[in-house]
């Protein structure tokens, strides 16, 4: 092979190695993001049931 051909073998394969080192991070955010969507609807229902559930627990323990 000529040196021309070795130098764009090898810059190929780097871009081929940055590419996959991209998409590793690419992942690692969208489980961030799925996880900050778990915790927004964790907090809207919480915020929701929460008035509910103090009213029942305060009529159990007046009922005590």
């Amino acid at each position: 092979m000529s040196k021309i051909q070795n130098w764009t073998l090898s810059k190929v394969a780097r871009l081929q190695t940055l590419r996959h080192e991209d998409e590793e991070g690419q992942g690692l955010a969208e489980y961030g993001l799925i996880l900050a969507l778990i915790a927004v609807v964790c907090i809207a229902a919480l915020t929701a049931l929460g008035g509910g559930v103090r009213d029942k627990i305060t009529s159990v323990a007046n009922a005590l």
